[in-house]
């Protein structure tokens, strides 16, 4: 096997083993990066499940739009962490724009506590993000989003268990509690292997598989190395046991491996510029003077 086919082939595997959808489902958001590029924030991220997190961003402006894959869903929102500066806002809005009055304005006088879950009636909601140029490392948030279906409309992926919503089944066991009652971490029934961090310990699984992949990739690179170089060295073995047995080409030319002479050497024994014979050719000698 070439060492390009054992590393297509390990790749092929590993590609295989990664769970499919978790990369996609669960996404994470960072304010600062959304925040860079005013392109960006216009545009609208479908999602079923994220996880937005701010910290100590200083003179922002910043308006994000996120939406359900479904029209029959909406967003469920709450947070795991709220900390605001009292002349920061983070305003939130039911739909694709800002332009309505806020469902919710946000600052110091908010904790996680009192805000507890957010709903909209749509499936957008568009969060505002206002800072001015101070604040600490302990000032920020952490905001869970969700796209939620209500019981009404059935229920074919994971149903949570005290509001009863429908969420998609691949936000099960990643280590966010999507639901806000903790129903799809639940480490009793749901996830009794990742110990409330299955995103993890599937990745632990993935990082191992591959680990393995590279070290059989690289195993059978090295026994292709090693009998490239025994070929090599028999072949000049052979060929030095040919020259030792006379069957070397002439004139400074190689001989093939298996004594016969190469193909054009067509040359036959002897000195041609000096044939043996009777009829051999007198070699000049010196120049002597005229007779007088």
């Amino acid at each position: 096997m070439r060492p390009s086919s054992a590393l297509l082939l390990a790749c092929t595997a590993l590609a295989c083993l990664v769970p499919p959808g978790r990369a996609e489902k669960s996404k994470f958001y960072y304010m600062d990066s959304l925040c860079k590029d005013h392109f960006l924030q216009r545009q609208y991220r479908k999602l079923d499940g994220g996880v937005l997190w701010s910290r100590n961003e200083r003179n922002l402006d910043c308006t994000v739009t996120f939406q359900t894959h479904s029209i029959l869903q909406r967003f469920m929102l709450h947070f795991d962490l709220l900390q605001l500066d009292c002349n920061d806002h983070l305003f939130v809005y039911d739909g694709a724009h800002d332009t309505a009055p806020p469902k919710a304005d946000l600052s110091c006088r908010n904790t996680k506590q009192q805000v507890g879950a957010l709903f909209t009636r749509s499936n957008f909601v568009t969060l505002k993000y206002v800072t001015d140029n101070w604040g600490t490392d302990a000032n920020g948030f952490k905001l869970v989003i969700t796209a939620v279906k209500d019981p009404k409309h059935g229920c074919k992926q994971f149903r949570c268990k005290q509001r009863e919503f429908c969420v998609s089944a691949e936000l099960t066991c990643d280590g966010v509690d999507h639901c806000a009652d903790g129903s799809d971490e639940d480490t009793a029934t749901l996830c009794p292997e990742s110990g409330g961090s299955g995103a993890w310990g599937a990745w632990a699984v993935v990082a191992g598989a591959s680990a393995a992949l590279l070290a059989a990739a690289a195993a059978a690179a090295a026994c292709c190395l090693c009998r490239r170089r025994n070929d090599n060295t028999s072949h000049l073995q052979l060929q030095q046991m040919v020259s030792s047995n006379g069957g070397g080409g002439g004139g400074g030319k190689p001989a093939s491996p298996l004594g016969v002479a190469l193909l054009g050497d067509t040359r036959l024994p002897g000195n041609w510029a000096l044939p043996a014979g009777q009829h051999r050719a007198q070699r000049p000698g010196p120049l002597r003077p005229p007779a007088t």
